[in-house]
């Protein structure tokens, strides 16, 4: 069911979160977990609900261990955007999240060859861990926006399952290619420069061909992280809104505007350093259970 505008600027009203995944803390509540929830992967349980629980908007912990109550649907398509990949049931998140994105892609529509933006994977209806894919995404405060400028808005169905995102790098993320453009820069820089944005990630070149394209004010770079991957999209991360108690922020990134350290990812893309002897070797990773997430993701997951 898609909310209308008129409901999600009412709840927007009711409103008005280490690693590059990780958090700082974890908020819980001691909540009886039912016995037919116990031991069970978290993703299951999360991914079976395809609507939004009752209650009022609130993330609960952090973006890699939470779950997310009130969340609104973003609209399948707008004046500005699309959302892509329907069938995953991933359009949802925190009513400051929903209104972000209709704020930027309006932004983007103001670029030459943008007609807005394809959005990509936000949170489950409740968010929690989900099926596939990504470990955060987990409390409505995190989005993937597609590196395609939008040539039109009015896709089927059919075809946002079937169409795919470009990639933007070169020699396995050290350069961009040739399909990177000024209007690429200043979209992420209208993204990163919305003062409700914690982080954005973004594969390393794209972030040095910023670094040295920039010519204006620098302070937005802070913000544009390199990361692994996201050179199909870019990874938009808003910090938990103001008096959301329950919800983690992520640690601040270090001061500076960051290129430097981008810099050095692309060294080391472009002479990897020798793999240590005495590295331990990387453990598996547990399923996460409702054990893990905060207390008050029982309640979300039985509320109605």
């Amino acid at each position: 069911m898609i909310r209308t505008f008129a409901a999600l600027a009412l709840v927007t009203l009711i409103a008005a979160c280490g690693g590059d995944t990780g958090d700082r803390a974890q908020v819980s509540s001691k909540q009886e977990i039912p016995a037919s929830m116990r031991g069970k992967p978290a993703k299951q349980l999360f991914g079976a609900m395809s609507f939004a629980s009752g209650n009022r908007p609130q993330a609960y912990g952090g973006y890699a261990k939470g779950c997310q109550d009130g969340a609104v649907q973003l609209p399948e398509t707008g004046p500005t955007w699309q959302a892509m990949r329907l069938s995953r049931n991933r359009n949802w998140g925190q009513p400051e999240l929903i209104d972000y994105l209709q704020t930027l892609s309006a932004k983007a529509a103001q670029q030459p060859g943008w007609s807005g933006l394809y959005i990509g994977d936000l949170a489950q209806p409740r968010g929690g861990p989900m099926l596939t894919g990504h470990a955060s995404h987990q409390i409505g405060l995190d989005a993937d926006i597609w590196m395609l400028p939008p040539k039109r808005l009015n896709l089927s169905r059919s075809e946002r399952e079937n169409i795919s995102s470009i990639s933007m790098r070169r020699a396995n993320g050290a350069y961009v290619n040739s399909d990177w453009t000024p209007q690429h820069h200043q979209v992420l820089k209208a993204a990163a420069s919305d003062p409700r944005v914690a982080r954005i990630f973004v594969f390393p070149g794209a972030k040095v061909q910023m670094c040295n394209d920039e010519k204006g004010d620098r302070s937005w770079l802070r913000k544009v992280r390199p990361w692994y991957g996201h050179h199909y999209h870019f990874h938009v991360r808003l910090s938990c809104p103001s008096g959301m108690r329950g919800c983690v922020n992520q640690a601040p990134p270090p001061p500076g505007d960051g290129c430097a350290d981008a810099e050095q990812w692309v060294r080391n893309i472009l002479n990897p350093p020798p793999p240590d002897p005495n590295a331990p070797k990387p453990k598996p990773r547990r399923e996460l259970t409702l054990a893990d997430l905060p207390g008050q993701c029982v309640d979300v997951l039985q509320s109605r």
